[in-house]
Order: structure tokens, then C-alpha cells, then sequence
């Protein structure tokens, strides 16, 4: 599976911003609120209007309807949506108890209404809605800005699992400097409208040769 590349992205008054996130490495985005990190998340899976080349595994963007592109390049909003009366029914298929406990969610969770759900319960059972439909990228918008030290560390080890599982290019929000060491390969900056990269992250060949 190939990597995600973004050039001469532009949204509203952001422009020409480029971006190339290899099979499965994940990078991390910074910068401070306002600066368009969300933005460029929404823009790359063509949820607001812009314009720009953008491709996964060498396939253009314009080859797919927008449905089909999102289950391509999976989004993860900051604020999590429920519209359906469970929370089964926004899933293919609903998640088995295996997920749920991995979660530390209670394993009748899926016939929940979501008005019962805590914010961290609807961000994690948001992150197993997302990854039900098995997408070949991951854009995700601080995924774990919901939940306590503990849960945020099952979160981040389920969502590098599946990265490591699917190959999958992953561009990474977040406010936490110490979370973007954690879990990303390189680690840029949003500032001025414009992208740079401020150091690299993890190996996690490295890693895996200490452990």
C-alpha cells in the first residue's frame, strides 16, 4: 500500500501547502488553535472546498465520488457525531465484545443511546466507528483530547496497531508535544498558513530493537 500526498493544497486563505506521509508513518501536526490544523484535515478529505492534487497509493482523489474517497481516508473529527437511535446503527458492524473491552468500554455499550454516552466514551467508540470501515489512511483530530492518561494510552496503542496492521499514511493532530513524540515518525508545524517540519519523532525499528 502506498502513501498519502497532498501538493499545492488551498482552502480559504491557505495555500499551497504540501505533504507526503509514507505507508505507514504517522505525522504528527502542531500549532495553535486557530491555525488551520483541522482545517487541512477537512480539506484532504474534501469536506470544505478547495483545490489542490491530492493522492493515495498513486490514485488521484478526482477517480472517487467524495463518499467513496472518506472510506478510503478515514476522518476523525474532534467532536464526534451520533445521529442514529444506538450506537450499533452507526456501525457496519457493530463492535464485538473484544473491541469494547480493549476500550475499556462496557460490553452493552453498542445498544446505547449515544445522549448516555460521556465525551470519552463517545470518543473512543467514534475511533471503533472510524476504524469499522477499514480505511486505507487515517486523518485523525486529536483523538485522544477526551480521555484520561490511561484510556488515552489504550487509544494510542489501538490506533498504531491498526497502522502497523494496514500500512496506513496517518497525519496526527494534537496539542500534546509529549503525545507527538509518543507516536509520531516526524512532527510538523502549522504556523503563518504554512507547514514545516520541526524534528523527527519516533523509530519504532528503534524501539523495537531496545525492547
Amino acid at each position: 500500500m502506498g502513501g498519502l500526498d497532498v501538493h499545492s493544497l488551498s482552502f480559504l486563505e491557505w495555500s499551497q501547502l504540501d505533504v507526503s506521509i509514507a505507508s505507514g508513518e504517522v505525522v504528527c501536526l502542531l500549532g495553535d488553535s486557530g491555525s488551520g490544523k483541522s482545517l487541512l484535515l477537512r480539506a484532504i478529505a474534501d469536506l470544505v472546498v478547495n483545490e489542490g492534487d491530492v493522492s493515495l497509493s498513486g490514485e488521484r482523489r478526482e477517480q472517487f465520488a467524495p463518499p467513496n474517497w472518506r472510506k478510503r481516508v478515514g476522518y476523525l473529527s474532534a467532536e464526534i457525531l451520533w445521529w442514529e437511535e444506538t450506537v450499533d446503527l452507526h456501525f457496519l458492524a457493530p463492535p464485538n465484545r473484544e473491541a469494547l473491552e480493549k476500550m475499556n468500554l462496557p460490553k452493552g455499550a453498542g445498544s446505547w443511546s449515544p445522549s448516555r454516552l460521556s465525551m470519552g466514551e463517545r470518543q473512543r467508540l467514534g475511533i471503533l466507528r472510524m476504524l469499522d470501515r477499514t480505511p486505507a489512511a487515517l486523518l485523525l483530530d486529536e483523538p485522544t483530547a477526551n480521555l484520561d492518561e490511561k484510556s488515552a494510552i489504550v487509544v494510542e496503542d489501538m490506533l498504531l496497531s491498526y497502522i502497523a496492521e494496514k500500512s496506513a499514511p496517518t497525519l496526527w493532530v494534537t496539542h500534546s508535544k509529549e503525545q507527538a513524540h509518543r507516536v509520531g515518525n516526524r512532527i510538523l508545524e502549522m504556523k503563518d498558513r504554512s507547514l514545516r517540519e520541526v524534528e523527527r519523532g519516533v523509530n519504532r525499528n528503534e524501539q523495537r530493537d531496545r525492547a
